[in-house]
């Protein structure tokens, strides 16, 4: 499955690369602020201005590697952070722990109560004793610095844990949709291969009655059951790995098929989306292909609903006969792209795309509005 759609590079999140882009760009200009007063007059410690640059360098590049060694990266950052605290040679060092500390709470992989307690407490103290003696006098004194540094750091800490339980827990919603989808489509492709055998069934029978009487109409039975079996063997074949529970109560009418698109367009067009259809070629689709079919136009045409109403809508489904092509395009506002991103109605589209081997591709149009376009190849089992 192809998604060539663009991204945001900010509003769809970085990529790994540009995280570690920034990530140095950031160390590298705090390092310089904080070598600069050194480079100017001195660092006036009770070490060689030299080995003071090396223990203020060293406790602030490692974090350009937090995101490959968080713990590592942790611990040499704080160790030589607090060294520079003791020796006075930085005026603000709780930046470096600060960050290092948040990407080990962004990272912790057995998450456990008992750390955040721990630096909670720690954090709490640290921040009581700095309002009680002011920020401004606590940075003048190590002590100070050294409770200010374990304030700070308890912050970055707690909110480190906080997005990481939000992304958590946006994982378990995206699985939970992805699973129901999933069920959903089993349930309707077990409604078509049901359908399909029960024919098979009923010509099988016929044809062991003609086959001596009327070989002619018993060979017309046996090249229905021919093909009924291989777009039944096709349908089998999709459902691979697609699991099927029996808790949700089976659905009695008929599936769905493309030639009531034009309800969905009319459905739409009441909660306020103009829906323009187009479709050709689609009367001869296996009944599993046009199921799919109408559920993505479903899922594309509710996603336009929720997210760009009121707007005009066009929708194309085209079929060669051995591919069917989708394209829902839209003029809603471009605010919308996020949320369309991280909801569900797409990931329903991927999972029916993805069981027929088909390329789905969903952003933005450069001129405003949403675009979703998606592939659905089928043909005879071979």
């Amino acid at each position: 499955m192809d998604e060539t759609a663009p991204r945001p590079f900010l509003i769809g999140g970085l990529t790994k690369a540009q995280h570690y882009v920034c990530d140095s760009a950031a160390t590298s200009a705090y390092a310089v602020l904080a070598v600069l007063p050194g480079l100017v007059r001195g660092f006036q410690a009770a070490v060689p201005d030299w080995l003071a640059f090396v223990i203020v360098l060293g406790g602030i590049l490692p974090v350009a590697a937090r995101r490959r060694w968080p713990r590592l990266v942790f611990g040499v950052v704080l160790v030589l952070s607090t060294l520079s605290i003791l020796l006075g040679l930085l005026d603000t060092p709780f930046i470096a722990p600060a960050m290092a500390v948040y990407m080990v709470a962004l990272t912790e992989r057995r998450p456990r109560w008992e750390p955040t307690l721990v630096v909670g407490l720690l954090s709490s103290l640290g921040l009581l004793a700095v309002l009680t003696v002011s920020p401004v006098q606590a940075q003048s004194s190590a002590t100070g610095q050294l409770l200010l540094t374990i304030a700070v750091m308890g912050v970055t800490w707690t909110v480190g844990r906080a997005i990481r339980d939000r992304r958590a827990y946006l994982a378990r919603s995206t699985d939970r949709a992805v699973t129901e989808e999933r069920l959903r489509i089993a349930r309707e492709l077990h409604d078509v291969v049901a359908h399909s055998m029960g024919l098979i069934v009923v010509k099988a029978g016929v044809t062991n009655h003609l086959v001596d009487v009327r070989p002619a109409q018993a060979r017309d039975a046996l090249q229905v059951i021919e093909n009924t079996g291989r777009d039944a063997l096709t349908e089998m074949r999709h459902m691979l790995g697609v699991l099927r529970t029996g808790g949700s109560p089976i659905e009695l009418a008929p599936a769905p098929q493309p030639d009531t698109l034009s309800e969905l367009a009319d459905r739409a067009a009441m909660a306020g989306v103009q829906v323009s259809l187009e479709t050709r070629g689609l009367d001869r689709l296996p009944e599993g292909v046009g199921l799919s079919v109408y559920r993505i136009v479903q899922e594309a045409l509710t996603n336009v609903v929720k997210h760009a109403a009121p707007a005009t809508c066009h929708v194309v489904v085209d079929d060669d006969g051995k591919e069917v092509r989708i394209e829902v395009t839209d003029d809603g506002p471009g605010g919308s792209v996020l949320p369309r991103q991280a909801g569900h109605g797409l990931i329903g589209i991927r999972e029916r795309v993805t069981m027929y081997h088909g390329t789905c591709e969903a952003g933005p149009r450069p001129g405003g509005g949403f675009r979703v376009y998606v592939t659905l190849p089928y043909g005879e089992t071979s």
